[in-house]
């Protein structure tokens, strides 16, 4: 009897925990990791440009040092915050947007300056890096629109019945959405 009660025991728990979705709560929360990847892809994307728009820039207004070092300080402090996509808290990707807003900042400042300077504006170099730039700052929008997808649906699958227990058994934890501050992490304007 004890016997029968064991194999039963074992046969309902395999039927339950085959069922649980611990495979789908895995390959969910992979994506979710790798969908942040390509959000730090194309902000690494945009840091990557911004030395030749400066060094561009720089050829045309050298007495505009202080904005040229405001936009490399920022790039500095942006490529420096790094957010571990295992922990995806309100905090860290608070810090990590705070510091891409100091980067949109100073190009903002940037160009402002490209304003000053008529023949830059016509520079094929700078054009082409503008574009780039325009680019990649909408890819940014795309990346962060697809990670905010791939996050609700992780957490909605991790948070329905019985998932939730099972979720909360394995470690599975909801996960914190790329939230832009109000009024802030804007692309940098361009007026000619």
């Amino acid at each position: 009897m004890k016997r029968l009660g064991i194999v039963l025991l074992a046969v309902v728990s395999a039927f339950l925990f085959s069922s649980c979705g611990y495979n789908k709560m895995v390959e969910l929360d992979e994506q979710v990791t790798s969908s942040w990847a390509q959000v730090e892809n194309v902000y690494q994307r945009r840091a990557d440009l911004i030395p030749n728009l400066v060094n561009t820039v720089k050829g045309y207004a050298e007495h505009e040092q202080e904005t040229l070092e405001g936009v490399i300080e920022a790039r500095s402090k942006a490529t420096s915050v790094q957010v571990n996509p295992e922990n995806l808290s309100p905090q860290t990707l608070q810090q990590f947007n705070q510091a891409q807003e100091g980067l949109s900042s100073a190009l903002s400042r940037l160009m402002v300056v490209v304003e000053r300077y008529p023949d830059l504006k016509a520079n094929q170099n700078f054009l082409d890096l503008q574009a780039q730039l325009e680019g990649t700052e909408n890819r940014i929008a795309m990346e962060r629109r697809k990670f905010n997808q791939t996050t609700q649906s992780y957490n909605a699958y991790i948070r329905k019945f019985p998932r939730v227990i099972y979720a909360g058994w394995f470690g599975f934890d909801k996960k914190s959405y790329f939230e832009a501050q109000q009024g802030a992490e804007t692309a940098p304007e361009v007026q000619f």
